[in-house]
């Protein structure tokens, strides 16, 4: 089930991108905790815990619980990280405030069970995956870590689609009203300009010609004629 996670985190006064780039000279990283018809808050957070949980994976499948100095701990989801474009590190965290049984839309990601048993992998078939995540409206609380399809019996040519999931935790695709790929067993291919090409024999000096005799050495080209003499 979905992980919970506690980050630290500081309140902040003002907003704007002044008392933003104020927060980021301080060391800080600037965040917002907004939703649940509740006013927002403005927080800093420290950049170590933030990129911990970036460089973790999976962190749009956590659940978060901000606890602000001398403040509320809020429970949320990290909805959204900017980051700076140069140095490529955070420069503020949206995060969403969840209530108890609500549905949020997250994204989980897929593995996949058995591939060494696979019969289409084994005949040379390759694993295509169309969808390494599927978003899904899930309850707050039943947030899979991830989901899992069993190749065990996929064969060469066999689509693997949402029903193929082993348990859904009750979660709700957003693609709805139809069946969707997740992944498939694709054909392997060949490609003949990539073959080998048989180089052309090399001429045989006994060759026989013509008649059966040896063929006769090509005549050497005639020598200039030696310049007149004057008279």
């Amino acid at each position: 089930m979905v992980q919970t996670v506690r980050i630290e985190a500081v309140a902040r006064e003002h907003a704007g991108k002044g008392a933003a780039r104020a927060t980021r000279r301080s060391g800080l990283v600037p965040g917002v905790v907004y939703g649940a018809k509740q006013e927002a808050t403005l927080v800093a957070l420290d950049p170590r815990d933030v990129m911990k949980e970036l460089t973790k994976g999976g962190w749009q499948s956590h659940l978060y619980e901000v606890a602000v100095k001398d403040g509320p701990t809020e429970r949320t989801i990290m909805r959204d990280v900017q980051f700076d474009p140069v140095t490529d590190r955070p420069v503020h965290v949206d995060f969403q405030r969840v209530a108890p049984g609500a549905r949020i839309r997250v994204r989980v990601p897929v593995s996949f069970l058995n591939e060494d048993t696979s019969p289409g992998i084994k005949a040379g078939g390759v694993l295509n995956v169309v969808r390494r995540e599927v978003e899904v409206m899930a309850e707050i609380d039943k947030v899979p870590d991830g989901f899992q399809i069993d190749l065990g019996a996929a064969k060469v040519g066999e689509s693997l689609r949402w029903s193929a999931i082993k348990d859904n935790f009750g979660a709700r695709p957003v693609i709805v009203g139809r069946d969707f790929v997740v992944a498939t067993i694709a054909a392997p291919t060949t490609d003949e300009s990539l073959a080998p090409v048989a180089a052309a024999p090399a001429p045989d000096p006994k060759a026989k010609g013509k008649g059966g005799k040896a063929a006769a050495p090509a005549k050497a080209a005639a020598a200039p004629a030696a310049p007149a003499k004057k008279k």
